[in-house]
């Protein structure tokens, strides 16, 4: 996993840049997150009360920059 571009915030974690394909319009097309999060090849993002969840698409890479590539699965509410 070293050829992902990799980012340092100011709270010192390693994060990467991920594409995030399909899902809401209104979400950005790429986000930053902790390099751990790969291991679960899963992304949540939090959106008006729910998770719009993404799964990691194997060996599936921006032509871009070389970010993985994570495609929208589902959407769930949080449970009150």
């Amino acid at each position: 996993m070293d050829h992902f571009r990799r980012d340092s915030h100011h709270d010192n974690r390693e994060t990467i840049r991920v594409v995030l394909e399909g899902g809401p319009p209104d979400l950005p097309s790429e986000m930053l997150i902790n390099h751990s999060v790969l291991a679960n090849k899963k992304v949540k993002v939090p959106r008006y009360g729910g998770y719009e969840h993404y799964e990691l698409i194997n060996d599936y890479f921006s032509e871009t920059d070389g970010s993985p590539v994570f495609r929208w699965t589902m959407r769930t509410k949080v449970a009150e």
